[in-house]
């Protein structure tokens, strides 16, 4: 259910009442980069419907994102209608949305280089497809009023309230006129969200970012800045995106914390077409929350690694994001070919090792 109240927009997915004492409990999981290139629209054209159809492609991640309390992903593509285009100026056909919704997620944070790409029509229309939705957004706004309103995004779930805020380091040289609005990042505005953010009373803070280089698997210097920023400003927890390629995860002891901050630098792609080492596939990442006595506190976080399997037919290739640990305990299911066992393989091996100091996900071990 959503409602928009007083300075705020709130999700409220059914109201319960906590008492002083009870113990509130929360599970959110993050998705990488939403991306739609050329061979992805095509592959989702459905002969038999005469209509785009994505749904497959979360069929097997969909278990996993349905049991969190609050799902998000970056959706890097803009909803701008046809003609449907991949890189470099990225327009999707609103069924990706819909099947993205369906498969679990309740929020796309929209704030990426690639959310200019079919200008300020492109723009407003995505916002208004979201809108027509009910998927909840944020990162871009109609103008300074929406803005005004909506943002910093509050969210009421569970007995836990979370503020969550989204920026991007550019947008490929694009800009847009006002009203419209989208987040830069931009360290004097952002601590101005993060007091504002404050001022709702707040359990914990996210914010999630566009920075660091492509392609790159450590953060650079400069994402080290902002994160160090950002702790110390009041964030909680940092969730990366736009490197495509999975980058550490990172704890950050502070003085007054009964537990490290953490920065996950970059998820790295959630679906695209990009297929070279490091680049096909990326991390969900779970994080949760328990409150008790009015005190929030992480209580568990882990990783999924999910590879993205593209499979070739005559004329079209099929998309589907598979978690590692569901391939491994089921291999027939999949009935890969050489290559795509190698494949698969190999990020998992590149995957693990690389974030060898976090827990991964045990979901999919007994399903």
């Amino acid at each position: 259910m959503v409602r928009y109240c007083a300075m705020f927009f709130f999700f409220l997915a059914g109201i319960s009442v906590y008492g002083q004492g009870e113990t509130c409990h929360l599970k959110l999981v993050f998705a990488g980069d939403l991306m739609g290139h050329d061979e992805q629209i095509s592959g989702a054209w459905n002969d038999s419907l005469k209509a785009y159809c994505y749904e497959p492609v979360f069929s097997y991640v969909k278990p996993f994102i349905e049991q969190a309390d609050i799902a998000i992903a970056n959706l890097e593509v803009t909803l701008a209608g046809p003609p449907y285009t991949g890189y470099p100026q990225f327009s999707s056909p609103d069924a990706l949305a819909i099947a993205a919704r369906n498969a679990g997620f309740d929020l796309f944070i929209q704030s990426n280089n690639h959310a200019l790409d079919r200008g300020k029509k492109g723009f407003n229309r995505t916002l208004k497809i979201l809108d027509s939705l009910n998927i909840i957004h944020t990162g871009t706004f109609y103008d300074s009023a929406n803005r005004k309103v909506n943002y910093p995004l509050i969210i009421d779930k569970n007995g836990i309230r979370l503020a969550i805020l989204n920026y991007t380091y550019g947008t490929n040289g694009i800009t847009i006129s006002l009203p419209s609005i989208i987040n830069r990042i931009d360290t004097s505005v952002i601590r101005k969200d993060l007091i504002k953010a404050q001022s709702a009373n707040p359990d914990f803070i996210i914010m999630t970012l566009h920075w660091g280089e492509e392609y790159q698997r450590f953060e650079n210097r400069e994402q080290q800045r902002l994160a160090a920023f950002m702790l110390k400003n009041g964030a909680d927890v940092i969730i990366g995106s736009h490197p495509h390629v999975i980058q550490p995860v990172k704890y950050y002891p502070t003085p007054d914390s009964t537990m490290s901050k953490i920065v996950v630098y970059s998820l790295g792609n959630f679906v695209s077409n990009q297929r070279a080492q490091y680049k096909d596939g990326g991390i969900m990442f779970e994080l949760n929350l328990v409150k008790t006595d009015g005190n929030t506190h992480v209580a568990d976080f882990s990783y999924m690694p999910a590879w993205v399997y593209r499979k070739d037919k005559p004329g079209k290739s099929l998309f589907y994001i598979v978690p590692v640990s569901y391939y491994e305990q089921n291999p027939g299911l999949f009935n890969f070919n050489e290559y795509n066992r190698y494949k698969i393989s190999l990020f998992s091996t590149d995957t693990r090792e690389h974030l060898k100091n976090v827990k991964e996900n045990s979901f999919f071990k007994d399903f």
